[in-house]
């Protein structure tokens, strides 16, 4: 896990006079799991969208496979090789389950989709019994599959997660979570937003803890899990 896949240096970034992120810098390696756990408002999405080229900062790079993407826009990133899963999952309603799914493809070469769709629904069983649905009909764990699902046909060489277990049943959470070992196992490199501290850790090589827009602890997954400090703080111990 030697080759840096993507690399955060000194990033600050504002909200008006708000100094929402402060000299952040952080790496995700190829093959890894990594995680950026907090509270609420310490800056994980901000610090995400900065990656994804939704937000600007003022200052430090950020290089993917070792070119700066930093001025890149969001959506020829995505041809780079970035996808993320954005909070809150932001799927199209109106449109079908598989409809749904063509619209990540829309970088792809159209010969390849229907081999893609067939991975996703390998992945996701329940988007294939519910491929011709209208997606704003589905129940909310299978709105995050179908929004995971979307970036994978992008061929990301990143994804990126935003709080994929928001507002889902406990059981559906540890669901989700299985899928992102799955994916991972299978040489996906994954960037995880988490409010969900336990099981965020529990599932990456390495994570970052973030306060009010400063990282103040990294370390192995294992090692933020047995840490006190983290026990106190995010996980109820």
């Amino acid at each position: 896990m030697e080759n840096t896949l993507l690399n955060v240096e000194n990033i600050n970034v504002y909200y008006g006079a708000i100094h929402a992120i402060k000299d952040v810098s952080f790496h995700v390696n190829q093959g890894e799991i990594v995680t950026l756990i907090g509270a609420n408002g310490a800056g994980k999405t901000t610090t995400l969208q900065t990656v994804s080229g939704l937000l600007r900062s003022k200052t430090g790079r950020i290089t993917f496979e070792g070119k700066e993407i930093q001025h890149i826009s969001p959506d020829k990133l995505v041809s780079h090789g970035l996808a993320q899963v954005p909070e809150g999952r932001r799927i199209f309603l109106q449109m079908s389950v598989e409809e749904n799914l063509e619209m990540g493809a829309y970088t792809q070469p159209p010969a390849g989709i229907p081999k893609d769709l067939e991975m996703v629904f390998d992945l996701f069983p329940r988007l294939k019994e519910r491929r011709r649905q209208i997606a704003g009909t589905l129940s909310g764990g299978e709105q995050q599959m179908l929004a995971m699902g979307r970036a994978l046909m992008s061929h990301p060489k990143l994804l990126m997660l935003d709080e994929p277990s928001m507002g889902l049943a406990p059981i559906l959470v540890e669901q989700i979570f299985e899928i992102i070992q799955d994916l991972n196992r299978k040489g996906s490199t994954i960037l995880l937003v988490e409010q969900n501290a336990q099981m965020a850790l529990s599932v990456a090589h390495r994570g970052y803890v973030l306060e009010t827009g400063n990282v103040v602890t990294t370390g192995t997954g294992e090692e933020l899990i047995r840490s006190p400090e983290i026990k106190r703080a995010y996980l109820g111990g």
